[in-house]
C-alpha cells in the first residue's frame, strides 16, 4: 500500500446491502454539483400514455465525485462487455484427425 493511500471500512445495515432495483435514471446538474435520480418504472400500468414510477434513491455529487464515477463505470462496463463477448463467442468446433 504507498504511504498517502488510505483504507475505507464501510459498515451497512443488510437493508442497505440489498440495494434498490432501477430501471430509469434523470441526471441534472447546477453550478456545484450533480445529482441523480433512480426511478423504478412500472411499465405494466401504463394508462393514457403516462408511465408511473417510484423513486428508489438520489443522489448528490460534486462534479470531481462525479468524474471518478463515470471513469469507474466506463472501466467496469468495459469489462462486464468483455466477459460477455467471450462467453457469447461460438464454441469452436473439434478437430476432426
Amino acid at each position: 500500500m504507498e504511504e498517502n493511500e488510505r483504507r475505507i471500512n464501510l459498515h451497512a445495515t443488510p437493508e442497505m446491502m440489498a440495494g434498490v432495483y432501477a430501471n430509469f435514471a434523470n441526471v441534472s446538474h447546477s453550478e456545484y454539483e450533480f445529482s441523480i435520480t433512480f426511478v423504478r418504472l412500472d411499465h405494466e400500468s401504463e394508462e393514457d400514455d403516462q408511465v408511473n414510477g417510484v423513486v428508489v434513491s438520489r443522489v448528490n455529487m460534486s462534479p470531481r465525485f462525479t468524474r471518478e464515477l463515470l471513469d469507474a463505470l466506463q472501466d467496469n462496463y468495459a469489462k462486464w462487455a468483455t466477459a460477455q463477448s467471450i462467453r457469447d463467442l461460438p464454441e469452436t468446433p473439434p478437430d476432426e484427425h
